[in-house]
């Protein structure tokens, strides 16, 4: 119960903390209606683009409506930005992911890899995520 009240509380500060940064986004004139326009199509929601927040693991960023609304498919972001990932369980804030559009056989094989990816380990690469990279 208290971890899952932590992870709430996360969860509800990583919500904020991207609510503020469109607000001034959309203050500075750095996001506008169209850009909102150009992103459409992207994943499964409408992001192109997403910016990591402290707090931010890629399973809830791939779970969030505007990514893909399924944390399972969180390896399509590991893959599309491996430049900039080298342990999928370490990301860090300010970070900024290019979310690439879910297409079958690879959203099947995302899916796949991350229901049988196995026990994780921060600051290594699992050798299950290099075989999925590798594909």
């Amino acid at each position: 119960i208290d971890l899952a009240n932590q992870a709430q509380r996360q969860a509800d500060n990583a919500i904020e903390q991207a609510q503020a940064e469109e607000a001034r986004l959309r203050g500075d004139g750095t996001l506008t209606e169209a850009s909102d326009d150009m992103s459409s199509g992207y994943g499964s929601g409408s992001a192109s683009q997403y910016e990591v927040m402290g707090g931010d693991n890629l399973w809830n960023i791939s779970g969030k409506d505007e990514v893909y609304s399924n944390p399972y498919q969180w390896p399509l972001i590991y893959k599309a930005n491996r430049n900039q990932i080298k342990d999928a369980d370490l990301i860090y804030p300010g970070q900024y992911f290019y979310i690439p559009k879910a297409k079958g056989p690879e959203r099947a094989a995302a899916i796949e890899h991350a229901k049988n990816r196995g026990a994780w380990s921060i600051g290594e690469t699992e050798a299950s995520d290099l075989d999925y990279l590798a594909q």
